[in-house]
C-alpha cells in the first residue's frame, strides 16, 4: 500500500478546490440574496408567499445532497461553542465508552478538527494512513478504534496554513475517502465554534445525532447554547448536553468545590428542552490519562471517572434510540 502524506494531499487539495465546488462560497450567497432582492422589486404583485418559496429555492440552489458513509450507520457529531471545554476528550471516551457498554459494536473516530488536531495525542496514534488498492486512505487503530485525522498527516508542532476552500476540500476527503470497513458508530470530534467546517459536514452527511459539551460556566455555556441551536437550525437532533469538569474532589479531605459553577449545563439542557447526557468530574486522572494517550475508559475502567463516560454512552445510545422511533 502506498503513503497519504502532508504535501501529497495538500496537492490534490489545490487541484481539487479549482474544480467547481459543489458547497456554497460567500459570494454565491451574495448573489443568491441579491437575486431575491431584485426579483421582489420586479414582481410586486406575486404573492408574498409564493416570493418566499422562491427565495428558499434560490437559497437552496448550489447546497449539496446528503449522501450516507460507505459502511457507517450512524454518526455521532461531539461539538462546543468553544474551546477549551474538554470536547475531544470527551469525543475520544465516548467512542471507547460505546464500544465498552456493547462489545458487539463497532465505532470509529474521526477527528474533524484540521487547523488542531488532538486525537492522535490522545489515542497514541502516529504515522502516515496507507492507501487501499481503491485509493482509500486506511485508519490508524488503537484500542480497538479505527482513528482517522489530519494529525496523521502532519508533524506535531507544524501548522496547517489553508485557506477556507482546501479546508473544506479535506473535510470532503476526510468523510468519502476513508475506508472505514463496516461501523456501528462514528463518532466525530468537531471543531469548537459554529463555522463552515460544522455546516459543511451537517450539509454533506446525515447526522444520528449532535452531543453538545460545556462546562457549568456562564461563559461556556453562552456558547454552547449558540452550537446547540446551530444544529437545530440545520435540523441535526440535539441528543443532550455533557456537564464536563462539574465538580472537583479534593484527593486529600473529599471535599467537594464546583470551580466552574454548578448545574449550568443541566439549566442550560432544561431551557432547551434537551436532555443532560452526564457529568463529568474535573478529575486529575482524566487529565494524566489523556496526556499519556491512554484514555481513562480504557487504562482505569473502574474508576468513578471511567463510569461517568460509559454513563454517557449509554445515555446518548438511548437518545438515539428514541429520534429514531
Amino acid at each position: 500500500m502506498a503513503q497519504l502524506t502532508y504535501s501529497r494531499l495538500s496537492h490534490l487539495l489545490r487541484i481539487s478546490v479549482n474544480k467547481p465546488s459543489a458547497l456554497r462560497t460567500g459570494t454565491e450567497i451574495k448573489h443568491g440574496a441579491a437575486c431575491c432582492v431584485q426579483s421582489k422589486r420586479c414582481q410586486r404583485s406575486v404573492d408574498s408567499k409564493a416570493l418566499q418559496e422562491r427565495q428558499k429555492q434560490i437559497m437552496a440552489k448550489g447546497l449539496p445532497k446528503q449522501k450516507p458513509i460507505a459502511g457507517v450507520k450512524q454518526v455521532i457529531v461531539v461539538a462546543s461553542g468553544k474551546g477549551g471545554v474538554g470536547k475531544s476528550t470527551t469525543a475520544v471516551n465516548l467512542a471507547l465508552g460505546l464500544m465498552a457498554n456493547d462489545s458487539s459494536k463497532s465505532v470509529g473516530l474521526l477527528d474533524a478538527d484540521v487547523y488542531g488536531p488532538s486525537i492522535p495525542k490522545l489515542m497514541n496514534l502516529k504515522g502516515n494512513p496507507e492507501l487501499s488498492d481503491n485509493n482509500l486512505m486506511v485508519p490508524l487503530t488503537n484500542y480497538g478504534i479505527p482513528c482517522m485525522s489530519m494529525g496523521f498527516l502532519v508533524e506535531d508542532v507544524a501548522p496547517i496554513v489553508w485557506r477556507g476552500l482546501m479546508v473544506m476540500s479535506a473535510i470532503e476527503k476526510l468523510l468519502r475517502q476513508v475506508d472505514w470497513g463496516s461501523l456501528d458508530y462514528l463518532v466525530v470530534d468537531m471543531p469548537p465554534g459554529t463555522g463552515d467546517v460544522q455546516l459543511s459536514i451537517t450539509q454533506n452527511i446525515p447526522i444520528a445525532g449532535a452531543v453538545i459539551v460545556s462546562t457549568p460556566q456562564d461563559i461556556a455555556l453562552l456558547d454552547a447554547r449558540r452550537g446547540a441551536e446551530m444544529f437545530k437550525k440545520v435540523h441535526v437532533p440535539v441528543l443532550g448536553l455533557v456537564q464536563n469538569m462539574s465538580v472537583f474532589q479534593c484527593p486529600n479531605c473529599r471535599h467537594q468545590t464546583h470551580i466552574f459553577g454548578s448545574d449550568g449545563a443541566r439549566q442550560l439542557a432544561d431551557t432547551l428542552g434537551v436532555r443532560l447526557l452526564g457529568d463529568v468530574p474535573l478529575h486529575l486522572n482524566i487529565r494524566e490519562t489523556s496526556d499519556r494517550g491512554q484514555p481513562v475508559v480504557v487504562s482505569s475502567p473502574d474508576s468513578p471517572e471511567a463510569e461517568a463516560y460509559r454513563k454517557v454512552a449509554s445515555a446518548v445510545v438511548q437518545r438515539l434510540q428514541e429520534v429514531n422511533t
